[in-house]
C-alpha cells in the first residue's frame, strides 16, 4: 500500500520517518540507475542499431529525440511538482519510461505502423525521453526537499556516483548484449529495473502535497518554450541535409527566436512562472546555468561520439568499445564521491568547480588530438582525466543553486539547472551531429574518383559502419568490372578518413568550449553552504491512502 500522504509548507523541510527515508532513497537511486543504464547501454549499441535499421543519415536523431523531449519535460514537471506534489508525477515518469523502452526494443518489427524501423525508434526514443526527463528532474528536487544545503553535497555526490557506477558496467553490458544477443536487449533490460522502481516508489514514497501555492500552470510559458526548443532542434538537425541557407532552416531559427522572446515576456507576467526569471538575478544561479549548459554540450559530445570513434575508426567491437568507456565512468564515480565529501567538509563548492572544469578542458584537448594512429592507452588517459573532472562538477551546480534559491521555488530552481544541462546536451548532440555528418559527406565525396556511378556509393554513404560485414559481397560485385577492385579499395579507405575528420571537428569544438568556460568557474561566487534549514512550521500527516 502507498505510504502516508504528507502536507507540508513550502518554507520548510519535508519530514520523513527513518523507514520512509530509507525506502525513498532506494527508490530514487533505482530511478537514477534506470536512466543511467539506458543512456550508457544505448550509446554503445547505437552504431549497430543504425546499421541494422539503415539509418546512418539519421544518426543524431536517436539521441536528439530523447534529449529533446526530456529537455521539455524537466521544467514543466518540476513546476507541476511544486504545485501538486512529487509522487504521482514520479510514478508516471517511471511507467512511461518503461513502456517506451519496450517499444524501442520492438522498433522495426511493428509493421502495422506507417514508419520505417529507424523512424519508429526515433519516435519511441522521444516518448522514453519524456519519462526520463520527469525522473531526472524530480529526483534531484526531492533530495533538496529532504536534506539541508550542507548535507546535499554528500547526497548529490552519492547519486552522481550511482549514475557513474551504472555507467561503468552500462557500456560493457550494452556491448555484450549487442554482440551476443541483440541490440534490442539493450532496451528490454530496462523493464525489470523499471518494475522495481515503480514498486518502490508506489509502496514507500509518501504523497507530498504542498501548502501555500497558487495552483496556476503557466500555459503560455509551456507552449512558447516547447515551440522554441522543437524549432531550434529541427533547424540544427536539418542543417546537414538542407544547409544553413535553406528556407526551412531559416524559418525555424526565426520561429525559435520569436518564441524565446515570447516565453521571456510571458514569464515576467505569469502568476506561477515555469522558470522564474527573478532566480537569475542571483549571480550564482546565473553562472551555474551557463556552466551546466556548456558541460552538457561537452559531456554528451564525448559520450555519444566516442563509441563511434572507437568502432568506426579504431575498428573495435561494440563490447570492446564499451570496455574502453569504463575509465571515463570510473573517473566520474571517483570525482562525484570526492566532490560530495569536499562540499560537506569545507561547506564550499568552489574548489571542486574550478578543479573539475580544468580537468574536463584538458580531457577534451586530448580527445581533439586523436587520429587513426591513436592508441587505446591514449584514449583511456583522456577518459580518466575528463571523467574525473565531470565527476567533480556534476554535484556542484545543483548544490550551489539549491543553497541560494528561495525554499518555495526549490523545484523550479533545481529543474532549471537540470533543464540547462539538458538543453546544452540537446543542442550539443544536434549541432555536433550536423557538423559530423556534413564533414563526413564532404570529405568522402571529395575522395571519390570522377565518373564513379552514384549507385556504387550507396553502401558507403548509408552503411559505413557495416562495411566490414559487406566487404565480401562488395568485392564480388565490384570485381565484375575492370578496375572495380581498385575503386573499391579507394572507397573503403576514404570512409574512415572522412569519419576521422568529422569526429575531430566535434572534439576540437568541445575542447575550445570547455577551455573557455574555465573562466566562468573562477568567477563563480562561493556562498558558504548552510548547515541547516530555517525553522519550519508544524506539519500535518494524513492517514494512509
Amino acid at each position: 500500500m502507498p505510504t502516508s500522504e504528507i502536507k507540508y509548507h513550502t518554507s520548510g523541510l519535508i519530514p520523513l520517518t527513518r523507514p520512509q527515508l530509507m525506502w525513498t532513497m532506494a527508490g530514487l537511486m533505482l530511478g537514477l540507475l534506470l536512466s543511467a543504464l539506458d543512456q550508457t547501454i544505448v550509446g554503445t549499441a547505437e552504431p549497430r542499431i543504425i546499421a541494422t535499421l539503415s539509418g546512418f543519415d539519421r544518426y543524431p536523431w536517436v539521441a536528439t529525440a530523447y534529449l529533446l523531449s526530456s529537455t521539455i519535460a524537466v521544467p514543466i514537471f518540476g513546476k507541476l511538482s511544486d504545485i501538486y506534489g512529487r509522487k504521482w508525477f514520479l510514478l508516471a515518469g517511471a511507467a512511461l519510461f518503461v513502456g517506451a523502452s519496450a517499444l524501442c526494443g520492438a522498433a522495426g518489427e511493428l509493421t502495422f505502423l506507417p514508419l520505417d524501423g529507424m523512424n519508429q525508434l526515433i519516435v519511441f526514443r522521444g516518448l522514453q525521453g519524456l519519462g526520463g526527463g520527469i525522473l531526472m528532474g524530480l529526483i534531484f528536487i526531492i533530495i533538496g526537499d529532504i536534506f539541508s544545503p550542507a548535507e546535499r553535497g554528500r547526497y548529490q555526490g552519492l547519486f552522481a556516483a550511482v549514475w557513474g557506477l551504472a555507467s561503468i558496467f552500462g557500456p560493457t553490458l550494452g556491448g555484450w548484449l549487442t554482440d551476443h544477443i541483440s541490440w534490442r536487449a539493450c532496451f528490454y533490460v530496462n523493464l525489470p529495473v523499471g518494475v522495481l522502481v515503480i514498486a518502490a516508489i508506489y509502496s514507500q514514497f509518501p504523497a507530498l502535497h504542498p501548502e501555500g501555492i497558487k495552483r496556476v500552470l503557466d500555459w503560455a510559458g509551456v507552449v512558447t518554450l516547447t515551440i522554441c526548443i522543437v524549432s531550434l532542434l529541427l533547424a540544427l538537425t536539418w542543417v546537414t541535409e538542407y544547409g544553413w541557407s535553406s528556407p526551412r532552416v531559416e524559418y525555424l531559427l526565426v520561429l525559435s527566436g520569436v518564441m524565446l522572446a515570447a516565453f521571456l515576456f510571458f514569464e515576467t507576467r505569469a502568476v506561477e512562472p515555469l522558470i522564474p526569471l527573478t532566480l537569475f538575478k542571483q549571480p550564482v544561479i546565473a553562472i551555474c546555468s551557463i556552466c551546466v549548459f556548456v558541460l552538457g554540450m561537452g559531456m554528451f559530445g564525448v559520450i555519444i561520439y566516442l563509441p563511434l570513434f572507437m568502432q568506426g575508426v579504431l575498428g573495435v567491437s561494440a563490447t570492446r568499445s564499451g570496455n574502453l568507456m569504463t575509465p571515463l565512468m570510473m573517473g566520474a564515480v571517483a570525482g562525484s564521491i570526492i566532490s560530495g565529501q569536499l562540499n560537506l567538509k569545507l561547506r564550499s563548492y568552489k574548489l571542486a568547480a574550478v578543479t573539475g572544469s580544468v580537468l574536463v578542458a584538458i580531457g577534451m584537448i586530448l580527445f581533439a588530438r586523436m587520429d587513426a594512429a591513436t592508441t587505446h592507452s591514449y584514449v583511456i588517459l583522456g577518459m580518466i582525466i575528463a571523467g574525473f573532472g565531470m565527476g567533480l562538477l556534476n554535484p556542484v551546480y545543483t548544490v550551489a543553486v539549491q543553497n541560494v534559491a528561495p525554499r518555495h521555488q526549490m523545484g523550479a530552481a533545481t529543474s532549471s539547472t537540470t533543464f540547462f544541462r539538458a538543453i546544452g546536451s540537446t543542442v550539443g548532440v544536434a549541432t555536433f551531429g550536423s557538423v559530423f555528418l556534413t564533414r563526413f559527406h564532404q570529405d568522402f565525396t571529395s575522395a571519390v574518383p570522377p565518373g564513379t556511378p552514384a549507385v556504387a556509393l550507396t553502401p558507403f554513404v548509408k552503411y559505413p559502419l557495416m562495411l566490414p560485414q559487406l566487404r565480401p559481397r562488395l568485392e564480388q560485385e565490384f570485381g565484375q568490372y575492370p578496375g572495380g577492385l581498385d575503386l573499391l579499395h579507394k572507397l573503403m579507405s576514404a570512409v574512415p578518413a572522412a569519419m576521422i575528420h568529422g569526429l575531430q571537428s566535434i572534439f576540437f569544438a568541445s575542447a575550445v568550449i570547455m577551455s573557455a568556460v574555465v573562466i566562468l568557474h573562477f568567477a563563480l561566487k562561493n556562498v558558504r553552504l548552510k548547515a541547516s534549514h530555517e525553522k519550519q512550521p508544524a506539519v500535518a500527516e494524513v492517514g494512509h491512502a
